[in-house]
């Protein structure tokens, strides 16, 4: 949980929320087809445990020192797409809606390019 506080009071978002923006804003972006889904990965200590340990790969966002956002995206684009373009147009589509709908100041996004649609 992401908490905020201005002159009002404090404002709080989840990460599931965050998630949900920065996820609808990049697959609306030109080239981009899709966010990497969520993997699931068994570790020794879940093997032993029987149990699943999520790794999310499709969306990370973290905090930094100064009290912005770090978000790292992995996406899949549409073959022919120009990635420089695209991931151009991405990192200041995130970084806009994120800023407008939480008003949290977006510090850095990082963008991996980890497969192509044919």
């Amino acid at each position: 949980m992401v908490t905020v506080e201005n002159h009002i009071g404090k404002i709080s978002v989840t990460e599931k929320y965050l998630n949900e923006i920065v996820r609808h804003a990049v697959c609306d972006c030109f080239g981009v087809a899709d966010v990497c889904n969520t993997n699931t990965f068994r570790s020794a200590v879940s093997s032993i445990t029987k149990g699943r340990i999520f790794r999310p790969r499709g969306v990370v966002i973290r905090t930094d020192n100064e009290g912005g956002l770090i978000i790292d995206l992995h996406i899949k684009v549409t073959y022919g797409t120009n990635i420089s373009a695209a991931v151009s147009s991405i990192t200041h589509k995130v970084t806009f809606v994120v800023e407008e709908a939480v008003d949290i100041e977006v510090h850095q996004v990082n963008v991996f390019v980890d497969d192509m649609n044919y």
